[in-house]
């Protein structure tokens, strides 16, 4: 059995999820109009490597602080229907029924929130998903994060720590997939690396390493 990991954002789905949910969270009256400017501004941060993973996850997640569980979990069933579903690669779906398959074990590993991540993972049918953590107390969000940031070095030890909770499980080979330069750790990782729709600068490095490089569309 191989092990399949794939990003996310702009990976399986042709836009950014956490993006996508303050949108949704802004037309439901959710949340101020203003923290739009202020994610697509950290956005900038991340496509150019200088994002502070941790400043992004609380301005992202301060809507949610003092939210009970059950309701933000009802935001999100309607969020995924309306909004990711369509806008999952059809070449995506097809890549992870290849290797349901051939008896692959599929995860999703990504730098967004698990609020969003999990349940996501979960309608695409994925075995689990690995993503960060977000804190709840008393049954309700406290606007913070824990643990290991699955983000750039931080996705490679979660893998890490994932795989050694696995017992009596071996992967032959490892699979990835991800759209981004700053996945560049956990694809070195893999024994088959799939760079999606990548910028000059990831289509130059996978160029450099015999990578393959898939163009997925909508």
């Amino acid at each position: 059995m191989d092990l399949a990991l794939f990003d996310l954002d702009e990976t399986l789905i042709s836009e950014d999820s956490t993006g996508l949910w303050l949108r949704w969270l802004v037309s439901q009256g959710f949340a101020p109009r203003e923290l739009i400017d202020q994610e697509q501004a950290l956005m900038a941060q991340y496509y150019a490597g200088t994002l502070s993973i941790e400043e992004y996850m609380n301005t992202t997640l301060a809507p949610l602080a003092g939210m009970a569980t059950l309701t933000v979990e009802g935001w999100v069933r309607r969020f995924i229907h309306r909004d990711i579903m369509p806008r999952v690669y059809p070449a995506a779906r097809e890549r992870i029924e290849w290797h349901q398959a051939r008896g692959d074990k599929v995860m999703i590993i990504s730098a967004s929130g698990e609020h969003l991540v999990l349940p996501i993972a979960e309608k695409l049918g994925a075995c689990g998903a690995l993503a960060i953590g977000v804190e709840i107390v008393d049954q309700r969000y406290s606007g913070k994060t824990y643990g290991t940031m699955t983000y750039k070095e931080g996705k490679v030890t979660r893998l890490g720590d994932w795989k050694a909770l696995q017992q009596g499980e071996a992967f032959g080979h490892t699979w990835a997939y991800s759209d981004s330069m700053n996945d560049l750790p956990l694809l070195e990782q893999a024994d088959h690396a799939h760079v999606i729709n990548p910028d000059k600068l990831l289509h130059q490095e996978a160029l450099n390493r015999g990578w393959q490089v898939c163009h997925w569309a909508r």
